[in-house]
Formats: C-alpha cells, sequence, structure tokens
C-alpha cells in the first residue's frame, strides 16, 4: 500500500515501568455515571440507560500541559478513571467483559461548558464541546494484571492546591464491566479501544496558569498546568 502522504503518527499512551505504548483506536467517554455529577448537571440521578460520545484519539495530550482552548472562556475539568481495552467484539457479556482490559490509568476529560451548553439548547452535537484539540488528558497506564480491577477507591481532583472533586469508584451509576457490556451493543470494540468512565461532582473552571492535580487510589496521579 502506498499512502498519498505520511501519515501522523498513531496516538499511544505509556505504560508503567515499561518500554512499550498503548496505540489508541477509539477514546469512548460516558455522560453523566455519578449521581452527585448527573444532579449538579441538572439532570435525574436515578440509574438511566448509559449514553456515550467520543473524543478523537489524537485529542490525547500526554505531556503535563493543556492549552486554553480558542473561542471559549468556560473550560472545566472532569477527573476520570481510564479503561484501556486489549480485546473486543460485539455484545460481550457483563462476566466477559474485564478480560477485555488492558490496564487503567486517570485521565482529565477537559470540557468547552459554554459551547457545550450553547450545542445542547440548539439540538446540536457536542463535539466542539468535548472533541477539540487537546480536551484528552492522561498520563501511564498501569497493567490490570499488577493492580488488579479496582472497584473502589478514591477519585479527586485539586486545582492549585484547593480540593474541587471528590467521590470513590464504588459511586459509579456504571460499574466497569456494565459499561463494556453496554458499549458493545452500540460499538464493536476493540483492541487499542479507551473508555473514559465518567466523573465525579465538583467540575469547575480553569484559566490560564491554573495546575490541576488528581487522582485515583490504587491507579495513579496526574499533574497539569493549563498554558
Amino acid at each position: 500500500m502506498q499512502y498519498a502522504f505520511t501519515p501522523p503518527e498513531p496516538a499511544v499512551l505509556p505504560i508503567r515501568r515499561s518500554d512499550a505504548v498503548f496505540p489508541l483506536r477509539r477514546i469512548y467517554c460516558v455522560g453523566r455515571n455519578y449521581a452527585a455529577h448527573a444532579v449538579e448537571m441538572g439532570h435525574d440521578p436515578n440509574r438511566e440507560p448509559p449514553f456515550f460520545f467520543q473524543k478523537n484519539p489524537d485529542d490525547l495530550r500526554i505531556d503535563g500541559q493543556f492549552p486554553y482552548p480558542s473561542r471559549s472562556s468556560d473550560v472545566h475539568h472532569e477527573i476520570e478513571l481510564l479503561v484501556a481495552l486489549k480485546e473486543g467484539g460485539r455484545d460481550i457479556a457483563v462476566g466477559d467483559a474485564l478480560a477485555c482490559v488492558f490496564g487503567y490509568g486517570v485521565g482529565i476529560d477537559m470540557t468547552r461548558r459554554d459551547l457545550q451548553g450553547q450545542a445542547k439548547d440548539m439540538g446540536r452535537p457536542w463535539e466542539v464541546g468535548k472533541a477539540f484539540d487537546d480536551a484528552a488528558l492522561g498520563v501511564d497506564l498501569v497493567p490490570a494484571a499488577v493492580i488488579g480491577h479496582p472497584d473502589s477507591g478514591a477519585i479527586w481532583v485539586d486545582v492549585n492546591g484547593e480540593r474541587r472533586q471528590t467521590g470513590d469508584l464504588d459511586q459509579l451509576i456504571w460499574k466497569v464491566p456494565e459499561v463494556i457490556a453496554e458499549l458493545s451493543k452500540l460499538f464493536t470494540l476493540a483492541p487499542g479501544d479507551l473508555i473514559m468512565t465518567g466523573t465525579p461532582s465538583g467540575v469547575g473552571p480553569v484559566v490560564k496558569g491554573d495546575v490541576m492535580q488528581g487522582g485515583v487510589a490504587g491507579v495513579g496521579e496526574i499533574t497539569v498546568k493549563v498554558i
């Protein structure tokens, strides 16, 4: 096969204590997967069918910096547990879902809240609010073979040393195996897929110069400066 031009390098995540990297195929996001966050966004916290959207793989940024995006004045942080898949398929059973997981990480879903709100009001898709350049912040993955499959533990983010978001993985409305199973009903999952599993309450804005520091107990931590 001969390309018409040199294709860009694929997006990858480093793997802790390894020279190997995890190549990204797709980034899936789960909306309103913590009850308290659903409430703060003005929605019913009761368990409803999950909904999903995507970011682009090249939206990923792993260098600890977040360039404040243009055309927005209200950009929010959303700390999340990342789930990286080594296997996939369609209509995956809940009981088989964790066998698809390569490992876990910590990420921040950056959101142009003002543009997302405008899109919602007009009944339009959210891409301008969710899938912009550098909108998926991440760090190294840790294999499930090393840490197992975390289903509880603190998740948090501070901005300039002040606690903004705090929660626990056991507060996920749809647990990781259920998220994988539900997602596989809608899309064919494959190795290289990354799932951002939702964010706890406390989302809020950042400005240039802010430093975000967050983590998931037993998984890792992330530090990002807004530039």
